[in-house]
């Protein structure tokens, strides 16, 4: 593709793959993307997993409009204290086990991570790091060392080393688990793997595995959490809990913002030897506070039960279709796999191109790790009637499948 073509480098952007979708945004309102013509898209992936709770939800936006009346940035984070970010905090603190009782805002997900793997290095002494098999944490250096996608890897190694990864859902394989590790990091639900669930008492043993080598047990919750997959967290459903957990994407409402929640003896070892253990700039920011204060706002007005409801209907009516191959999913997360990748790429180019047309389509988007499949994570907020619009447009983009 000549730079002048590309919808990004030509306007002096970076561009981050050679086939962007290039779409023009306008606005968004509920599951919508309101394109530039006159099209619009059912968000049906909710931004990868940012968008939990639509655009332009008024829980979130108020929110957001009252801190911009009082501040913005003033302070390093670390230094001031700010009413917003307490009251993030707080909001965030009363939907996790009580041990879990410090939080640290940072800027995104993969920030989340790396706070965690040094978090876990300076509470353990020790430096080796344990991923696990389809794991994808971020694109940070300390966040793809523990994701496992070697092709994604291979061209910016080095990497950190002492990383190695354990087997998914292979109980015999925790015993690569000693007295060396500091940390074992996993997503309670895989994502970029293709909506992978583990197996409960895999992840119990799991975590009881790490706790009796003295390794801490991290869960990576930046895709699953903040009621994804049903609750607000996603861990509540398999009865562990871990000792670091790291989030981002929805936690916002829609701003840049990630955390980590640990209890507050681990988190206090990053104030001292060395002091600022991990310091940021922007994280902690007043206004993705602000996101994060709203988002929480929205999520207690979400029906669960409901959610559970259209998006069963949804997986019924997809793996009924004749290119689908199998769909999986847990709450409002799901994977749709077709039978290759031309198939995947076929179907999610003829979801967008009525929307290309000035009309309605249906925004999907396929995994990293599995290109023969594509996600499906629809708004929490949609109604009934939103809802089966949106499915309607994926079938009708699935029969484009031959």
């Amino acid at each position: 593709m000549n730079h002048a073509d590309n919808p990004f480098l030509g306007q002096g952007l970076a561009s981050t793959t050679l086939h962007p979708l290039g779409l023009e945004v306008e606005g968004g309102d509920g599951p919508w993307i309101l394109l530039k013509g006159g099209g619009k898209l059912f968000d049906g992936i909710s931004g990868i997993g940012v968008s939990n709770f639509g655009h332009g939800h008024p829980a979130i936006a108020d929110s957001l409009h009252a801190q911009m009346d009082q501040n913005l940035h003033t302070m390093v984070y670390g230094e001031f204290i700010q009413d917003v970010q307490r009251q993030a905090a707080a909001s965030l603190q009363a939907s996790l086990p009580s041990h879990l009782d410090s939080v640290y805002f940072v800027n995104s997900g993969a920030e989340a991570v790396d706070v965690a793997l040094k978090l876990a290095k300076r509470l353990t002494g020790r430096t080796k790091l344990m991923g696990v098999e389809g794991g994808y944490h971020g694109n940070t250096h300390g966040a793809l060392s523990v994701s496992s996608n070697e092709t994604r890897k291979a061209p910016f190694r080095p990497l950190l080393p002492e990383v190695s990864f354990l087997k998914w859902n292979d109980m015999a394989d925790l015993a690569h688990i000693d007295a060396n590790t500091a940390a074992v990091i996993v997503e309670t639900v895989q994502g970029d793997a293709g909506i992978r669930i583990p197996n409960r008492a895999w992840l119990q043993a799991l975590a009881n595995t790490c706790r009796a080598n003295g390794a801490m047990f991290v869960l990576d919750e930046i895709q699953c959490g903040m009621g994804r997959t049903g609750t607000t967290w996603a861990f509540s459903q398999f009865d562990v809990v871990p000792d670091i957990l790291c989030m981002g994407k929805a936690l916002g409402g829609g701003m840049p913002v990630g955390a980590v929640a640990t209890c507050t003896h681990r988190m206090s070892q990053l104030a001292h030897s060395p002091s600022l253990g991990h310091i940021t700039t922007f994280g902690g920011h007043p206004l993705a506070c602000a996101g994060v204060r709203g988002a929480f706002k929205a999520l207690a007005q979400v029906d669960m039960n409901q959610v559970e409801t259209r998006c069963q209907a949804w997986q019924d009516a997809l793996a009924a279709h004749r290119a689908v191959h199998q769909v999986r999913r847990l709450g409002a997360f799901i994977a749709v796999e077709l039978a290759n990748v031309d198939h995947v790429s076929r179907a999610v180019m003829s979801g967008l191109k009525p929307a290309q047309e000035g009309k309605t389509g249906v925004l999907m988007f396929w995994f990293l790790s599995v290109p023969h499949a594509f996600r499906l994570a629809p708004p929490l907020t949609a109604t009934d009637e939103e809802m089966e619009k949106g499915l309607a447009l994926v079938l009708e983009a699935l029969d484009s499948v031959k």
